[in-house]
């Protein structure tokens, strides 16, 4: 267990095997974390992880944010593994996590892969949830829920993006299922539930589908201020980044909605970068932050 400048860790922990079911061991992936604010920095007050998933120690990249990198070791999901991811943050406590790189998603012939993440931000907290795309492969399935609560004052940034396959193999739109709910709400009740599921997706291509853009996904922003500037300088980014295209929707109250596409793995990188760095400058005051990933 390790701890880096500007961050801390208090308890980190394997569940003991005898918690699973034997034939679920490396199959159900938990990660349970708790971001805290102390002392005018946060620190990471609760870490618990089981393969498939595990957990970086925090990092402070020159900002207020413990930057938390998520990661699977196996290389990727398989049909039946089952991912559960619940992370806090506590009162004005700034996250920022993310992962090494996409998360492969692999054929199965049986059950789908599923990933639940459940986010819970108190009032004032800070979660910047930015991770790598997913790329499914030929014959995969893939369910993904993502369940977020925003107390009063508090600011979420999340991605969710996706490629179409692996593109660069000419295998697109060949997956079987691929799923993804994002849900967001605070005490006032919904700010946002969206869902897509696409499936028999081998005979979906062309013109008035994704127009030649294999790469898709959301950028999701609830904020209490500095919503129209962001939306502005939103478009502005969909208009200038080479390869993209989307657009942006004001949600009824304390968000906004960016959908993206974009024809290539770099025009996505490159887009979802920009929008991040403006959601950063807009909403929170602050500059980008790279990542540093290998």
């Amino acid at each position: 267990m390790r701890s880096s400048p500007g961050s801390a860790t208090t308890s980190c922990w394997y569940p003991h095997p005898a918690d699973l079911e034997p034939a679920r061991v490396g199959r159900d992936g938990t990660l349970a974390l708790t971001l805290e604010r102390r002392a005018g920095t946060t620190v990471l007050g609760r870490c618990r992880y089981a393969l498939p998933l595990q957990v970086l120690a925090p990092l402070a990249l020159g900002g207020p944010a413990a930057v938390v990198s998520v990661l699977n070791p196996t290389g990727g999901l398989v049909g039946g593994d089952r991912l559960a991811i619940d992370v806090t943050l506590g009162r004005a406590a700034h996250g920022c996590l993310t992962t090494p790189s996409a998360t492969k998603v692999y054929r199965t012939a049986g059950a789908a892969a599923e990933q639940r993440v459940r986010l819970r931000l108190e009032a004032g907290a800070i979660l910047e949830w930015v991770p790598d795309h997913t790329i499914p492969f030929a014959d995969s399935a893939f369910r993904q829920a993502i369940d977020c609560e925003v107390g009063d004052g508090a600011t979420l940034l999340l991605m969710d993006a996706f490629a179409a396959g692996r593109v660069a193999r000419g295998e697109v739109w060949r997956f079987a299922l691929l799923e993804s709910t994002v849900t967001v709400r605070d005490h006032r009740g919904p700010i946002l539930h969206d869902r897509f599921v696409l499936t028999a997706a081998r005979a979906v291509e062309g013109l008035g589908f994704v127009e030649g853009h294999p790469y898709f996904g959301s950028f999701v922003v609830v904020a209490d201020s500095g919503l129209d500037a962001f939306a502005v300088a939103a478009g502005r980014v969909l208009e200038e980044t080479p390869g993209a295209v989307g657009g942006v929707g004001a949600l009824p109250r304390r968000g906004a909605v960016v959908r993206c596409l974009a024809a290539s793995a770099p025009a996505l990188t490159a887009l979802f970068e920009a929008l991040w760095a403006v959601a950063r400058r807009e909403l929170l005051g602050l500059p980008a932050l790279a990542l540093r990933k290998a």
